[in-house]
């Protein structure tokens, strides 16, 4: 019987051309904390709640946009002896602090409006109008810088919370125009919590993704078995287990399975076959397979799924 022959060596090239997003960020970053502090002082001079939560998320828009920033930067960093994959995963830890930095920010504006419904302030409508309306336009054209660039689970939750911003602007020009024609200062607090439950659902959206991102589950877009039974159908394949399919950043999803053969003279074409159907057919480039050599067994080619004693996730 012929030894099983394991060739570890079988994996693609790892997709390392990360744009160069910095740039795109620093520039994001500067025109959001530009203004952050300008929108603050005015909804402290005015009393109103939606511009000081708009220049709150204002201020944690640039902390996301720096982290963003940075985790852009660790990302390209070559693989070491003790990160054998680079810092891939950086863009996605800057995602899960974005989105956590968001729920708390959320919290906020939830608090400041309930007990602003129970005792309303004096508003300066005419003031958080203007002061609201320069915030969108900045946020507004952040949104189209970032826009531009790539677009990772990272430069989403950036993105994300500059649009949640735009949103706390529009909701801050509805509010003072309200105020300046009725005088009904309530309308502040109503607001502010409209686009918190906004921001939550897009917050919420974002930090499932994370987690199954760390879970190392299934990418979101393909099916394991979908992948398998294409896998099984190649010729030369009896059968395919041990088969596992995760995301290593955003734009790198990797692929590990045995693949049962009759003889290793086949190997070569299968394993180029196979990574070409990967990366055409599922935009896989990252793959890892080995070969095992079994005697003739009673198998129908694409019977993929594996045996009861082989392991699956």
């Amino acid at each position: 019987m012929a030894a099983h022959k394991h060739d570890h060596g079988a994996t693609s090239g790892h997709s390392h051309h990360h744009t160069a997003q910095n740039g795109t960020l620093l520039v994001a970053l500067l025109l959001t904390l530009a203004f952050a502090g300008v929108e603050a002082a005015a909804g402290w001079w005015t009393g109103s709640l939606a511009l000081l939560a708009d220049a709150a998320h204002m201020l944690t828009d640039s902390t996301a946009l720096g982290l963003a920033a940075a985790a852009a930067w660790l990302a390209r960093q070559q693989p070491s002896m003790r990160h054998s994959y680079g810092l891939m995963r950086a863009e996605v830890l800057a995602a899960l602090f974005n989105s956590l930095l968001m729920l708390v920010l959320i919290g906020f504006i939830v608090r400041e409006a309930l007990e602003r419904i129970g005792a309303p302030r004096d508003i300066a409508g005419g003031t958080v109008i203007t002061v609201a309306a320069i915030g969108l336009a900045i946020n507004l054209a952040v949104a189209w810088v970032l826009s531009r660039g790539e677009h990772t689970l990272n430069s989403r939750a950036a993105l994300l919370h500059v649009l949640g911003d735009a949103l706390g602007s529009v909701a801050a020009i509805a509010a003072g125009i309200v105020i300046v024609t009725t005088g009904w200062t309530p309308i502040d607090p109503l607001l502010s919590l409209l686009v918190a439950a906004l921001i939550l659902v897009s917050a919420l959206r974002l930090l499932r993704e994370v987690v199954h991102v760390l879970m190392e589950g299934v990418p979101l877009n393909l099916r394991l078995d979908t992948i398998g039974q294409d896998l099984a159908r190649l010729d030369g394949v009896l059968r395919v287990h041990d088969l596992h399919v995760w995301t290593l950043s955003s734009d790198t999803i990797a692929l590990s399975a045995h693949l049962e053969i009759r003889s290793l003279a086949d190997w070569p074409g299968i394993l180029a076959a196979a990574r070409q159907l990967m990366d055409t057919q599922h935009g896989i480039r990252h793959v890892t397979l080995q070969p095992e050599v079994m005697a003739a067994q009673p198998l129908l080619r694409g019977d993929w799924p594996p045996r009861a004693s082989g392991s699956q996730r």
